[in-house]
């Protein structure tokens, strides 16, 4: 028997079993094949992006970790997404930083960047048949130094980040032009401070004032999606950040914009799952980016989590599935960044599958009949019924590799490939 053969035959019992639930299989596989992920680029070089040679002021965002094969420059990057996507089931997208555009030796501040940089990444999204999501990179920069950006008291400093803020939604709104596909484009700034505030009024109507003018030209939402990005605290910023949650949830729902949860930032005992429906009652879509916090790092790589899998179940359960936009935001430099987009992105599909394998109006109508009893027994044994089986099937009908597969494809680009940069 030839491996499709048994791949397709361990699939007939588990779509029997699932039936009996009142769940159609095929259904689901078919839904899942229409959800695009937007896989971020700047996994494959440790957010260094391509202003110079040495990468980022500053570092970057701080991978941590040496391993080797780190694309330095657009095409390596794109070779290395190819890689990744072809292992990983369905028709994705792709996450550019403003950091990514290709200037060639020209050195182009970042106010003044402008969407003919990103001619490259244009070009091969058409030719991928892919659409393009877009960020600002108001960090690792002199502008920066201070920790403060578009929060900034230094009116030069401020009028700086609110020109590369304005130039970012011009290159996204051409990105979704070109390729005509709504390009959500975000704002995240690392405005705050390392120990205690006298003042956190001022940062935030600063901030306020800033995103307004950001914002101020109108533009079409289908090719243009804007969306604000909240963290609970970071490197330099432990005890106050000014663009908290809060702000940010409260500007979006004001401005009819998008609002952003990071599953990475908040604190690690508050979880991202429990506020899609929150938020959604008060906006019309979101931005999801997937991640995995742990202690004070907030980027790991995502895996099959409890959480991982709540979030998915609420976006199902919700019927969110045409209002929240998925996209990824981890970077590890300590293992192969290929093999890190593969994990991570295969395992926010499996979560969305084994949400769509919920018998989610079962469930529904035994609540609604006060049944708490059945409710808990029937989503207990949910968990071992035969999704393996369904995922290896979607693979093969995707003509991805099945299982950990996978992972030798990736071993043997990197040392063909990989091994070869220095």
């Amino acid at each position: 028997m030839t491996y499709s053969k048994r791949i397709e035959k361990a699939y007939e019992p588990a779509k029997e079993c699932y039936a009996e639930t009142g769940v159609d299989t095929d259904a689901a596989v078919e839904k899942l094949s229409k959800i695009a992920i937007s896989l971020h680029c700047w996994q494959g070089d440790d957010v260094g992006g391509f202003e110079s040679g040495e990468g980022l002021a500053g570092g970057g965002m701080m991978a941590t970790g040496s391993y080797r094969g780190k694309a330095r420059c657009g095409d390596e990057l794109r070779m290395d997404l190819e890689q990744a996507l072809g292992l990983i089931p369905g028709k994705h997208r792709l996450n550019l930083h403003a950091i990514y555009a290709e200037t060639g030796k020209e050195r182009i501040e970042r106010n003044k960047l402008e969407a003919k940089y990103f001619s490259g990444w244009i070009d091969w999204a058409k030719a991928m048949g892919m659409g393009l999501d877009f960020n600002g990179t108001f960090f690792s920069h002199p502008k920066a130094a201070s920790g403060f950006t578009l929060g900034s008291q230094d009116e030069g400093i401020r009028r700086f980040w609110v020109e590369h803020g304005i130039a970012c939604r011009k290159i996204g709104e051409h990105m979704g032009r070109q390729l005509q596909s709504p390009c959500v484009t975000n704002v995240w700034v690392p405005d705050g401070y390392k120990d205690i505030p006298a003042d956190r009024k001022g940062p935030r109507e600063r901030l306020r004032k800033s995103l307004d003018e950001i914002f101020a030209e109108k533009v079409d939402r289908r090719y243009l999606m804007d969306s604000v990005e909240s963290k609970l605290f970071g490197i330099g910023s432990e005890s106050y950040v000014v663009g908290s949650h809060e702000f940010y949830m409260g500007y979006a729902i004001a401005n009819k914009i998008l609002l952003c949860l990071d599953t990475g930032h908040f604190h690690p005992t508050e979880v991202v799952s429990d506020k899609i429906s929150s938020v959604l009652t008060f906006l019309d879509e979101i931005l999801l980016h997937v991640s995995r916090g742990v202690r004070w790092d907030s980027d790991h790589v995502a895996i099959l989590s409890d959480e991982l899998r709540a979030i998915a179940e609420e976006i199902v359960r919700g019927d969110y599935l045409q209002r929240v936009h998925i996209g990824l935001d981890f970077f590890d430099a300590s293992i192969n960044r290929v093999a890190a987009w593969v994990i991570g992105t295969r395992c926010m599909l499996k979560a969305l599958l084994s949400a769509l394998l919920e018998p989610t109006d079962r469930l529904r109508e035994i609540e609604a009949a006060g049944d708490l009893t059945s409710r808990l027994a029937v989503l207990e044994e949910l968990k071992t019924l035969p999704f393996g089986s369904v995922w290896d099937y979607y693979c093969l009908k995707a003509d991805v590799p099945v299982g950990p597969a996978w992972l030798q494809a990736v071993k043997d680009y990197e040392a063909k490939v990989l091994s070869q940069r220095t």
